[in-house]
């Protein structure tokens, strides 16, 4: 008996970092979608990957594109939109993204993700910082 209740504790450690990537990768293809349908001026797709806080905040799509391009200009054109260190934790991802805007302005981005309901994962939140700049 033992053994079974050893063996099943390993197989459930071992499943715990194999959900961490599938989580990193799930959280990624999310902000990647988000950030091309910028690119191609979607606001319902963009608004699509945004959490049901968020859009409680900005109640339709149009009106959360004019935040992102007034607000997050980086987020919203850039040169360069690389993926960084990425956490997960109680069904939250957080994720940093390398952004070089269109003037050449490197920033950090900290993306927060949070698993919903349907098992979807939606984005929570989004701070911007130009990178050197203390927090």
């Amino acid at each position: 008996m033992r053994v079974l209740a050893l063996v099943a504790a390993l197989l459930i450690g071992l499943g715990a970092p194999a959900r961490a990537a599938d989580d990193v990768a799930t959280a990624q293809s999310v902000i990647r979608s988000q950030e091309q349908a910028f690119s191609r001026d979607d606001p319902a797709a963009a608004y699509s990957h945004a959490a049901p806080a968020i859009q409680g905040v900005f109640t339709d799509a149009e009106t959360f594109m004019a935040m992102v391009r007034n607000s997050y200009a980086p987020v919203y054109r850039h040169k360069s939109f690389e993926f960084g260190e990425a956490r997960v934790a109680d069904g939250r991802i957080a994720q940093r993204v390398h952004i070089i805007d269109a003037d050449g302005v490197p920033w950090e981005a900290l993306y927060t993700l949070e698993l919903q309901p349907d098992g979807s994962v939606k984005i929570s939140g989004c701070v911007l910082l130009k990178a050197g700049t203390a927090a």
